[in-house]
């Protein structure tokens, strides 16, 4: 039985990691086509890319590291930037926009969990509300506290600032050109060693544990934006 129950739980932590990836991926992939598009280039708009279905972004094996890890990644958003005016500045503000999209994502998904509890519970006893609501309420607050917690995660992730992430393709609009062209002619190789060094590095407790401090406080700090909510309700 107890083995049974742990079984269970993995199962369910799979669905739910699915289910808010799916959720999760289109917000920060549409977020870099759209700035792209505002900034010049429709290349991601013409691939149907600016798109909030989760099918137009899906890479296999960036699911497949999701489901496992808890953090993962999607098919790159086509962007050309000698259609952008200052043509380095604009990938940056493209790159930056993902982790972005993802950090306001989780703050509208801590408004709207914080807004209910208040309601449902009061102000004073708000962070108890899923003992107070049905299975299915339970379930729903789950998903969302899920959602936050993956966009949070998402965003920290794509930060890093090593090829091919967002953290280093915004880097690279300040670093000199010869750099950033090397980056460019190597990115294949580059990409397979970070993602070796991912996987290695999610086999060491140490590693671990920092990305989840660092997640910790950033996520308690989207949370403080919201913090005032149950004040009205007191």
């Amino acid at each position: 039985m107890h083995d049974s129950g742990i079984q269970l739980d993995m199962i369910l932590m799979i669905a739910a990691r699915a289910i808010t990836f799916m959720l999760v991926i289109p917000i920060h992939e549409s977020a870099h086509g759209l700035v792209a598009l505002w900034l010049g280039d429709d290349t991601a708009k013409r691939n149907g890319r600016i798109s909030l279905s989760p099918f137009a972004h899906i890479d296999i094996i960036g699911l497949l590291m999701m489901l496992a890890l808890g953090v993962g990644y999607a098919k790159p958003v086509p962007v050309d930037p000698s259609k952008f005016k200052r043509r380095r500045l604009g990938y940056a503000i493209v790159a930056i926009a993902g982790p972005i999209s993802n950090l306001l994502a989780a703050l509208v998904g801590y408004f709207i969990y914080v807004l209910s509890a208040c309601i449902i519970a009061g102000g004073s006893e708000w962070t108890m509300v899923e003992g107070m609501v049905s299975e299915t309420g339970k379930a729903a607050y789950e998903l969302l506290g899920n959602f936050i917690h993956i966009n949070v995660a998402l965003a920290l992730f794509n930060l890093i600032p090593l090829p091919p992430m967002d953290g280093f393709n915004f880097l690279r609009a300040f670093t000199p050109a010869k750099f950033d062209n090397w980056v460019f002619r190597n990115q294949r190789v580059l990409s397979g060693i970070f993602f070796a060094l991912i996987i290695i590095g999610s086999n060491f407790m140490m590693v671990r544990v920092v990305f989840m401090i660092i997640e910790a406080y950033v996520e308690y700090g989207v949370f403080w934006l919201v913090s005032w909510i149950p004040l009205l309700f007191r």
